[in-house]
């Protein structure tokens, strides 16, 4: 059964999630069909209340584009149409540009690195230029955000643009059909993140977290990304070897963001399937004495913290997963002891949009695009 509806009815979309990737899809979707009846639905939404939760990873994540991992193409896609399009929003002040360097222990082609396209002014470093011990580098242009200026900038212009928010946990993913007016036919994405480990339907067991923790503090004058090479001497890195193996948990890292107070995040952990959301005060002593030895700016008597935070970065074995899937109305299941939602018997289309762990917000937008064009193919086949 196709989820296509009449000519004069417009099609009714409920996101499960108000994260990065769900604002960005409704933001996507709102621009393409102005006409669609969209509504997200989420525990946690980008006010001043839901931005100081821990439940969600979208507030404390690092919000720069990195190179992480060796090429695929469907993340290079994404992350290039998120590149260019947080680009394209420099003027707003809602982006930033940072200088930054990724250098290595060994030699590499550094001529042939699958991300030399992607961001701008990207150059191969010279021997001079690279600290000792290092045998090869690069440099570019990258970009960064503030979670806690973005998120709000997507949720209010999503507003105004008449996409409707519910504050609401779901415990199935069958209660989405309670949105659905009128004739009952509709649309869900499920923009979950690590809920979709629990969401009863889904229960996708591939999710798992890794814990970051950070430091949020305002520094003078430092513009750069700054990080620590795995297995070599100080130098400005992106993480982009190793990153899923870090065997210390430890992943230190500095990110100037766009803000009038000079806020750089200060990082950090990578520390995979720890669920754990209490600061720990021993490891951000660790942080802020490895960036130190990197960064002289924060020795800086101007220099303050504001905050010490923790995150979980919301990961899936075999990584994210974008694509369409038909439920059964209602599902049936032990779990669920006291059904909710529709109980008329009915097809249920959902569009699964989770699992992008550190990289959500750098593949935000190709991320958005991808789930509105398998959304579209599903709702209406032939077009």
């Amino acid at each position: 059964m196709s989820a296509e509806q009449p000519q004069d009815t417009p099609l009714q979309v409920v996101i499960l999630g108000a994260g990065v990737i769900g604002l960005s899809t409704a933001h996507v979707l709102s621009t393409r069909y102005p006409s669609y009846k969209i509504t997200v639905v989420a525990r946690d939404l980008p006010d001043e209340a839901g931005l100081l939760s821990q439940a969600w990873a979208s507030p404390w994540a690092g919000a720069d584009w990195s190179p992480i991992g060796d090429y695929d193409e469907r993340r290079y896609k994404m992350e290039l149409k998120t590149f260019n399009t947080l680009w394209d929003m420099l003027p707003t002040g809602l982006v930033r540009t940072l200088d930054s360097r990724i250098c290595f222990a060994e030699p590499v082609d550094v001529g042939k690195l699958w991300y030399k396209d992607l961001p701008r002014d990207f150059r191969v470093l010279k021997t001079e230029e690279l600290p000792a011990g290092l045998a090869a580098g690069v440099s570019f242009t990258t970009v960064s955000l503030n979670p806690q200026i973005y998120l709000p900038w997507l949720y209010h212009g999503l507003r105004a643009r008449g996409v409707h928010f519910v504050r609401r946990k779901f415990e199935s993913i069958a209660e989405a059909a309670e949105y659905f007016n009128g004739n009952g036919k509709g649309v869900v994405v499920n923009a979950t993140a690590l809920g979709a480990r629990t969401l009863i339907g889904v229960e996708d067991q591939d999710v798992f977290p890794i814990r970051g923790q950070t430091i949020l503090a305002s520094v003078p004058n430092m513009h750069q990304f700054l990080s620590y090479p795995l297995g070599a001497g100080p130098c400005a890195i992106t993480l982009s070897i190793g990153i899923w193996e870090i065997p210390t948990g430890h992943a230190t890292y500095m990110i100037p963001r766009p803000s009038p107070e000079g806020h750089v995040l200060i990082g950090g952990t990578f520390q995979v399937g720890n669920w754990d959301l209490s600061v720990n005060h021993d490891t951000g002593k660790g942080i802020w004495q490895r960036a130190s030895e990197i960064e002289p700016a924060l020795k800086d008597e101007r220099t303050r913290i504001i905050s010490h935070n923790v995150g979980l970065r919301p990961a899936r074995k075999g990584g994210p997963r974008i694509e369409a899937e038909w439920f059964k109305l209602p599902l049936q299941t032990d779990l669920l002891t006291k059904p909710r939602g529709s109980q008329t018997p009915q097809d249920l289309l959902v569009v699964h949009a989770y699992g992008f762990g550190a990289a959500g917000y750098q593949g935000s937008w190709g991320a958005a695009e991808e789930v509105v064009d398998i959304l579209q193919a599903s709702v209406q086949p032939n077009a």
